[in-house]
């Protein structure tokens, strides 16, 4: 989905048609998970304050952590969502219909360049989208912290 009439044309409806989908079956399916594994964002917004549930591709890692990067389809502008990881750490995350409390960090420098080819290992040619974008993504490493209890 690196191309310009992706980026659009479907880059700016799957996000809200996949959360609704995702709402309306109680969290049991989400569009993008059907390709790759997938998680749910929760981040405070940087600005506003407000709660905001974001659909992700994720890289679960062994140790249960998991790798988010923000490709925003090759656009120029960072995905809101790192502008509020970066203000806000604190975090929540939905994998597989359990929600736990998270912490975010920015991967720099070395951390960052030891990512690409986990990240490319599930998605090849992936960093083409900081070609595409011409700016470095992002990529953070969430780290989950407490289990929360969930009502679905």
């Amino acid at each position: 989905m690196r191309s310009k009439f992706a980026q659009r044309h479907l880059a700016p409806h799957v996000a809200g048609l996949q959360m609704w989908l995702y709402r309306r079956t109680g969290g049991r399916v989400q569009i993008s998970a059907f390709l790759v594994p997938s998680l749910v964002l929760v981040t405070t917004g940087a600005k506003t304050g407000t709660r905001r549930e974001t659909p992700l591709m994720c890289w679960p890692r062994e140790d249960g952590s998991f790798l988010v990067a923000g490709s925003n389809w090759g656009q120029y502008a960072h995905p809101a969502w790192t502008t509020n990881l970066i203000a806000n750490p604190h975090v929540e995350i939905v994998y597989r219909r359990r929600q736990w409390r998270a912490a975010a960090t920015l991967l720099v420098d070395g951390e960052r360049e030891a990512a690409w080819p986990v990240l490319e290992a599930q998605w090849p040619r992936y960093r083409d989208y900081e070609t595409v974008a011409g700016r470095e993504m992002r990529i953070f490493l969430l780290v989950p912290v407490e289990l929360v209890p969930v009502e679905r």
